[in-house]
């Protein structure tokens, strides 16, 4: 796991290309703080920059940018090749493999290229990367992405010079960077919480999208290839579902899923695994137990307040998979000490909240292990989020009624506070008060598009002047709920959960693995029939009937919680007085970016509702915001600085 940067523009002095580039790298230190290297090509004006977590080869035959056999192509590498093994002794058998330096991935990844071709090569690459490779022959810059977008790549031009790099604060250390805001980014990003690929929050800076060559010409015309699209794995998934039983699935996945965990398994460091005690992380957990020679380090994050602590759940899994285990509570002043640096952390105004404790227990885990796995990827790909069979069940139980009784139901149920909502429906619904105000919003939704939109908005549009939201991601598979998991797949999955977990591992130079988004695992999934997945209101069948086979189903069965953090609490308790702060009338009037009646409005119903009352009276026909609102408006603030 690494850092990449670098830039493509007109020839300069070789000193200059090399001190740019050197800054450049410096800015993602934390990336890779064992290593660092340039490369620079003077007459083409083309400088490559790395930093270095060396995880496989630790000697000097791993060092970055690297060249290949021939000196056709250079290489900066970001991420893990898993089945780099494989491809070595494929290119020995057919006489294609060059004599070895070292053992890296990066090294076998640039033979099988001269090998094979690009496209070809990347095709059977097994892993998570981002990567930049110069082709000195042909003076061409090709970036690629991984196929779920594990890993980040940021690019776009400056003037007449490509940029490019893993994070937005490498690219900003270039003198000819523009950092003018694109104010729909910055409306999509409060509608979602994160910036929508291929947005960035700065204007005319894209991310790239995942599964994708983008080559960049020696006249600078940048041409897009897609090598993989889940939207095309779906689509295959459904014309060639899987052939038979239950328990044929189940086995045919415990051996994939075995063999993904395996793989990500090899380091030349420490390595342990991120235990929450919910389905996803268990079975990983499990699966890596079952295959280590001692026990495995798992780790923790749990909080004081009820109906957030999944920490006892995954003590009591640890206790039973033999794994060596440590935990940490996490305290309003955790929290507090993490905030500052958040904005600086994610480059971009990012609100997921879970990414406060994503960090704690990167850096808890780094103490101990340089790589961990985690369970990302479950819920997207085999359909544990209630969203997806409440969806279908609200427009089969809605669709009939008329639409102004439905919008009647809407303002009833806004009418009742959240946290009445909590108390009343505790047993049945975590954190039902957000659960309610997202149904009052699609009882006027008029088809499965639009209510999947309604379902992930969080601000309506026109909270930001001057601004449009973009066209949401469409997709073409016809059954609700598989339509609703692919556009979580090509939207919230890369833009929110991955990025997450990668900035805030990344912060704390620990390596993270995600086994359930192994492209074939994800295949697999995509042809089994919906019942495997989804069943009776339950997500994640198949998943569960696998675990099943490692670890009692008393431990599992009990309602998601998922991955969050008691801000509702906190804003209104420890972290109220820097809420008030960053969101003070005069300085939303000053900078003139947001609706400043809706923000103060929401902060106050917020307050109202949950127990602490805001200056001013409440008066509004809107219903009272939610914590997720007010953090996606508090990080923004925070970030503008």
């Amino acid at each position: 796991m690494c850092g990449l940067t670098g830039f493509l523009g007109a020839p300069r002095p070789v000193d200059e290309l090399r001190a740019t580039v050197r800054r450049m790298s410096d800015a993602i230190f934390h990336r890779g703080p064992d290593d660092s290297g340039e490369h620079v090509d003077a007459g083409h004006g083309l400088a490559l920059g790395f930093r270095r977590l060396a995880i496989v080869d630790l000697t000097a035959a791993g060092h970055q940018p690297m060249t290949s056999a021939s000196g056709r192509y250079v290489m900066v590498f970001n991420g893990e090749v898993y089945n780099f093994e494989t491809i070595r002794t494929e290119l020995r058998a057919q006489g294609e493999a060059p004599d070895f330096r070292g053992h890296s991935d990066t090294e076998v990844m640039l033979a099988a290229i001269e090998a094979w071709g690009l496209e070809r090569a990347v095709k059977r690459f097994i892993g998570m990367f981002a990567f930049a490779l110069w082709d000195q022959r042909e003076r061409t810059l090709h970036l690629v992405r991984d196929r779920m977008g594990v890993k980040p790549m940021y690019y776009g031009f400056a003037g007449n010079t490509l940029l490019f790099g893993s994070e937005l604060k490498a690219l900003r250390r270039h003198p000819d960077f523009d950092a003018t805001l694109d104010r729909n980014a910055v409306a999509a990003y409060l509608r979602y919480l994160y910036v929508p690929a291929p947005l960035s929050i700065y204007r005319g800076i894209c991310k790239q999208t995942p599964g994708t060559i983008v080559t960049i010409t020696p006249n600078r015309d940048v041409r897009t290839t897609t090598y993989w699209s889940a939207h095309e794995a779906a689509e295959k998934g459904a014309a060639h579902r899987f052939v038979g039983s239950a328990e044929d699935a189940a086995d045919e996945l415990d051996v994939l899923l075995r063999d993904a965990v395996a793989m990500r398994m090899v380091a030349d460091v420490p390595l342990g695994v991120f235990l929450s005690g919910g389905i996803d992380s268990s079975l990983v957990t499990a699966l890596m137990q079952a295959q280590a020679t001692q026990p495995v380090k798992t780790f923790t994050i749990g909080f004081s307040e009820g109906g957030y602590n999944e920490a006892e759940f995954a003590a009591s899994i640890a206790k039973h998979l033999g794994t060596a285990h440590t935990e940490l509570y996490v305290t309003p002043q955790d929290a507090m000490d993490v905030i500052p640096r958040l904005p600086e952390m994610y480059d971009e105004p990012f609100a997921d909240s879970s990414q406060i404790p994503t960090y704690l227990v990167s850096m808890m885990a780094r103490r101990h292990v340089t790589v961990s796995l985690s369970g990302e990827g479950g819920d997207e790909v085999f359909g544990g989020y209630r969203r997806y069979f409440e969806g279908q069940r609200l427009l089969r139980t809605f669709g009939r009624v008329p639409s102004p009784l439905r919008r009647v139901l809407g303002r009833g149920i806004n009418a009742v506070p959240s946290p009445t909502w909590d108390r009343v429906l505790k047993w049945r619904m975590p954190q039902a008060g957000t659960q309610m105000r997202k149904l009052a919003r699609v009882l006027s939704s008029p088809n499965l598009d639009s209510l999947y939109d309604d379902l992930v908005t969080h601000w309506p549009a026109g909270v930001v002047h001057d601004s449009a939201i973009p066209a949401p991601v469409t997709s073409t598979v016809q059954n609700p709920v598989e339509r609703m998991m692919l556009l979580d797949q090509l939207t919230y999955l890369p833009d929110d959960i991955l990025a997450k977990v990668d900035r805030a591992s990344m912060a704390a130079s620990l390596e993270a693995r995600e086994p359930l988004l192994d492209h074939r695992v994800i295949e697999l999934a995509w042809s089994l029939p919906l019942e495997m997945k989804v069943r009776g209101g339950t997500g994640k069948k198949i998943l569960r009937d696998v675990l099943d086979r490692y670890v009692p189903r008393e431990l599992i069965d009990r309602p998601k919680m998922g991955f969050k953090v008691p801000i509702d609490t906190w804003l209104t308790g420890p972290l109220r007085g820097w809420a008030e702060g960053l969101l003070e009338e005069k300085r939303l009037r000053e900078q003139g970016l947001l609706d400043v009646a809706q923000v103060r409005e929401a902060w106050e119903s917020f307050g109202t509702v949950n127990g602490a009352p805001a200056n001013g009276a409440l008066a509004s026909s809107r219903p009272p915001a939610g914590a997720d609102q007010i953090w996606a408006v508090l990080m923004l603030q925070a970030w503008l600085g």
